[in-house]
């Protein structure tokens, strides 16, 4: 993989430096009094900028929602941070995140001031409290993003989605729409160094894109699923099905759902 020179690297690390100060200080003195329209459209515009500090290309594909979609629940595969800063960058919406993203450098602060709801996977039965406050949500309108693998992979496969936050969408009889997330490199291959997993840390993930010459993410939105009259695990498994099939179209498929 071709890496940028020296002198690039620095110029994007000053321009990250400056956006994040002045995330901070939106998350501060601006998030909590704004309205909704304005928070989100804030939220959206720092997610683009930020993908253009790391130079990072982002493309749609399949039915991207449009500007008036509401009250969905997006279900996507999880890869990297990046992940929800590329969603954001289409459509703002408040993602359900593991409790340790909180304490996340930096971001996890940005995260908690967006609205992002926690859950703390150690206790078994605080996915009922998600699932709830996900639900109320929804039927508020707001847009939300589950990420049900329940921990990020190097992109090679999609693990069992775990159905209880999907529960949400039953709950608030709404749409589900998958989201296939994929980094590639330029040849076409997987992007394996933009994986945020294993023992890398979110300093060395930052890093490594900085190093990227021209990292790219990928987005296929899957059609809508309505959640009406199907079981959690039933519409876990067609999501998982769907996101599936959009990344891996050759490989056949085995419902995988925890």
């Amino acid at each position: 993989m071709t890496k940028t020179p020296l002198f690039i690297r620095g110029w994007r690390i000053t321009r990250i430096t400056l956006l994040v100060l002045t995330g901070l200080t939106l998350a501060t003195l601006v998030l909590p009094v704004a309205s909704r329209r304005v928070r989100l459209g804030l939220i959206q515009w720092w997610c683009q900028t930020l993908l253009r500090c790391f130079n990072i290309a982002i493309t749609v594909s399949g039915s991207p929602p449009g500007r008036d979609t509401h009250g969905v629940l997006f279900v996507a595969n999880h890869i990297s941070w990046v992940d929800i800063h590329a969603i954001n960058s289409v459509l703002p919406v408040r993602f359900v995140a593991k409790l340790e993203v909180s304490n996340w450098p930096v971001f996890g602060y940005l995260v908690r001031k967006s609205g992002t709801i926690f859950i703390n996977r150690t206790r078994q039965r605080d996915a009922a409290r998600v699932v709830k406050l996900a639900s109320n949500a929804l039927k508020l309108r707001d847009n939300l993003c589950v990420f049900p693998e329940g921990t990020t992979t190097e992109g090679q496969q999609v693990l069992p989605f775990k159905s209880s936050l999907i529960q949400a969408a039953i709950d608030a009889n709404t749409m589900v729409i998958p989201v296939a997330i994929r980094y590639a490199l330029p040849d076409g291959s997987l992007n394996l160094a933009a994986a945020y997993a294993g023992d890398t840390t979110m300093a060395e993930s930052m890093l490594a894109f900085i190093h990227m010459h021209r990292p790219s993410v990928h987005l296929h939105f899957c059609q809508p699923i309505l959640a009406r009259d199907m079981s959690r695990q039933a519409l876990a498994g067609l999501a998982h099905a769907e996101i599936t099939q959009a990344l891996y179209p050759a490989a056949g498929y085995q419902q995988a759902v925890a």
